[in-house]
């Protein structure tokens, strides 16, 4: 029992270095780089560096082509620095860093975390990259020009020959004595649209470029109104030398951008002292304590809720009082009302109720108000229909054979108009 007890806490014990040899084998040393202020840097990260340190595939032979994808940060920050940038357009492409630092970090050593995943496994490899920037005399460059390039995309210029070509084309036009590649951004970043993926379209690089002399004939025929009046109605300018770029890249002369550092003026405005809640550089943030002060709200419920409870119940206590109590009543109005015109308004309302019912039987051909009220006998005349008399099924325009029905209109004896008369 003893022997195998034994044994187990040697293989526990075996399993163990050999963990730790392999994740000591996972970190690689720092590596220390050196650009210079005001010229672009570029840093390739290499899949084929990292393959190594990712065990291979099980089967012997096959060729290890791992999705390896890269992570850049600062050391100890979730980001890179503002003037750092990275890409990698595939998990099976290298990752780029790049940029172009200024004279505000010249001195200081920036530690640049890479970590590479590999997507197969899901295993982690990292190392540091020491970023120690350096000056130089000739930054900044007094004259410096802008080019989009319109066929390229950011990853693709970056590489080694291709900036090289583009570089030896504008020194070839420009002719000075010293030209750096300044920066490099992507149509992207400058709120460029994404291609559709058709006919190989590429997003678009702006290239900064910074030379030791005045712009050539060539760059300032940009500038002529000529070519301004062509741009805005967008069509192509003429230049003269577009023909030396046209073979590898197609330039937009529109977008360049020609800079004359020596007669820029810098426009300093006085920022403002930070509050409280702004950090300074390099601070540290100070939470709040957990021990709050309470605070009062009786003041706040009574601007918010009782005073205007109390406004309301004023107002509805005034509207009840002319509302209820301040009432005549119609007794005490007609008492005060003269009896010739309340005779005014009871024939008023007679003739109103006449006229409703005379709208609710339009068969009758004459009013009621002009037919005689009582015959020589003495007798009431009765009405021409009677109550349930059906009308909806008569016309409006009674026709002849409807006239036929109707009842005559009794006519006055003259021996009652004689007796009138006398």
């Amino acid at each position: 029992m003893s022997l195998w007890v034994w044994w187990e806490a040697t293989y526990f014990a075996a399993n163990v270095v050999h963990q730790m040899v392999v994740i000591l084998s996972r970190s690689h040393a720092d590596r220390n780089v050196y650009p210079s202020a005001g010229v672009l840097f570029v840093h390739v990260l290499e899949r084929e560096h990292f393959k190594g340190e990712f065990p291979p595939y099980p089967k012997a032979g096959d060729s290890s082509n791992d999705p390896i994808t890269f992570n850049t940060n600062l050391m100890g920050y979730p980001d890179r620095p503002g003037w750092l940038r990275y890409i990698q357009r595939t998990s099976h492409s290298d990752g780029v860093l790049y940029g172009s630092p200024t004279a505000e970090h010249v001195g200081k050593a920036t530690v640049i975390e890479i970590t590479a995943y590999n997507r197969r496994t899901f295993e982690t490899a990292r190392h540091n990259l020491v970023i120690n920037i350096m000056s130089t005399e000739e930054f900044p460059l007094p004259y410096q020009a802008e080019f989009f390039i319109k066929n390229l995309n950011v990853e693709e210029m970056l590489a080694s020959e291709v900036l090289g070509d583009f570089l030896g084309a504008v020194k070839n036009v420009w002719q000075p004595e010293r030209l750096n590649a300044i920066n490099i951004t992507s149509a992207l970043d400058r709120g460029g649209r994404v291609p559709l993926p058709i006919n190989n379209l590429k997003e678009g690089v702006y290239v900064m470029v910074g030379a030791d002399v005045q712009f050539s004939s060539c760059l300032r025929e940009v500038e002529s109104p000529h070519n301004q009046l062509r741009c805005s109605q967008e069509m192509e300018p003429v230049i003269s030398c577009d023909k030396k770029f046209r073979a590898q890249f197609s330039i937009d002369w529109c977008k360049i951008n020609l800079v004359d550092v020596t007669k820029v003026v810098t426009i300093r405005s006085n920022r403002p002292d930070p509050g409280p809640g702004v950090l300074p550089d390099m601070g540290e943030y100070n939470p709040p304590s957990e021990a709050l002060k309470s605070r009062d709200y009786f003041a706040d419920f009574l601007i918010t809720l009782a005073v205007p409870m109390a406004v309301a119940m004023v107002l509805f206590t005034i509207l009840g009082y002319s509302m209820c109590c301040r009432r005549e009543g119609v007794d005490k109005r007609n008492m005060q009302t003269p009896d010739v015109q309340l005779m005014h308004h009871s024939s008023i309302q007679k003739s109103t109720k006449e006229l409703r019912s005379m709208s609710k039987n339009r068969e009758i051909s004459w009013p009621l108000s002009t037919l005689p009220v009582f015959s020589q006998s003495g007798e009431v005349v009765p009405p021409l229909h009677p109550d349930n008399y059906e009308t909806t099924s008569m016309p409006l325009m009674q026709t002849q054979t409807n006239l036929q029905n109707q009842i005559q209109i009794p006519q006055q004896q003259l021996s009652g108009q004689s007796c009138l008369n006398i």
